[in-house]
């Protein structure tokens, strides 16, 4: 038996191959690069399991029907909106995930991390004092006391964003499809039209679950409505925004400049249009990177694995 795992850019599955119930039963290759096309579809060809790391790749019909020997999905994490399931259970594949978090401070701690050092210049600030120059002519920073942040969506990461935000005396509004100033209350913050909060906020957060109302929400319209001087942020998921329409958003100014820790093709090509743009501060998707995170991640998929091999019930299997 064959198990093939796919864009383990961490390296974090390694430890699979040392495991001697797995190897004793299977062989178990491990893709650290991203593979597309023909390359993608040669690595999984033969393979009876495929561990897809998060949603890096999707796992849709056209690349399940050809794989005649698949007989088993596992995906890290507990949700993943690239796999087309129901070909899989039109198959008779199951699919099982591991468990995630925990992620959220780590993402509160990333988006604020992102604001911070954009909006306080950071690492030209850092360039300049060890260059010996001390300080230059952007050393005159403004401080967020006093500015709106505007929070789309009042979860469990976008309330944390907005108390941060509270703490640093910034007036914090807030929308979402379902918002209620009942619901804002309790976090201390006024909700807003949607159309009010672009117009207003100096820092837009994203902090929503892509879906009807809300995938590809940032498009060309809404992204004319913010500030010239507003600061986009996203560490939610890249579908929230068009991304062309945010290319060619910030060659016009309006938002001045885009936080991003969420990419449509993970890992980015930097000669893309996006990354040519000045006004552009990014990190490698970050927000989950975690010790405990990828502990829950590798031994979930280590214990899904043995019981496959075992030919014991599967774990984790979605329903």
């Amino acid at each position: 038996m064959k198990i093939v795992v796919l864009d383990d850019y961490e390296k974090s599955m390694i430890f699979l191959k040392e495991n001697k119930t797995i190897t004793s039963k299977a062989s178990v290759e491990i893709y650290h690069d991203r593979l597309m096309g023909s390359a993608l579809v040669d690595a999984i060809a033969s393979a009876n399991v495929v561990v897809l790391m998060r949603d890096r790749t999707p796992f849709k019909a056209d690349l399940i029907n050809q794989l005649p020997n698949l007989q088993y999905v596992i995906f890290t994490g507990n949700r993943n909106m690239a796999i087309d399931y129901d070909v899989l259970a039109a198959k008779n594949i199951p699919v099982s995930f591991t468990e995630f978090g925990p992620s959220k401070e780590t993402t509160v701690e990333l988006t604020w991390a992102l604001i911070l050092s954009a909006y306080k210049r950071i690492g030209e600030q850092n360039a300049v004092a060890m260059s010996g120059k001390w300080r230059n002519e952007h050393s005159i920073l403004p401080a967020l006391h006093g500015e709106r942040l505007g929070v789309l969506g009042l979860g469990s990461i976008g309330s944390k964003v907005a108390k941060v935000g509270l703490a640093f005396g910034m007036d914090v509004v807030t929308w979402s499809p379902n918002m209620t100033q009942e619901r804002a209350d309790v976090h201390g913050v006024k909700a807003v039209s949607l159309d009010e909060l672009l117009q207003t906020s100096k820092i837009v957060s994203l902090h929503l679950v892509p879906g009807t109302g809300t995938k590809y929400l940032m498009n060309a319209e809404k992204l004319a409505l913010m500030r010239p001087d507003s600061f986009l942020v996203n560490t939610s998921r890249s579908t929230l925004i068009v991304t062309e329409d945010l290319i060619q958003a910030l060659k016009l100014g309006r938002p001045s400049m885009a936080l991003l820790d969420v990419f449509d093709h993970e890992p980015i090509n930097v000669k893309d249009a996006l990354f040519q743009l000045e006004n552009l501060f990014i990190t490698p998707h970050l927000g989950f990177v975690h010790q405990p995170i990828f502990k829950n991640l590798t031994m979930g998929t280590k214990m899904a694995l043995e019981a496959w091999v075992k030919g014991e019930p599967l774990v984790n299997q979605v329903k």
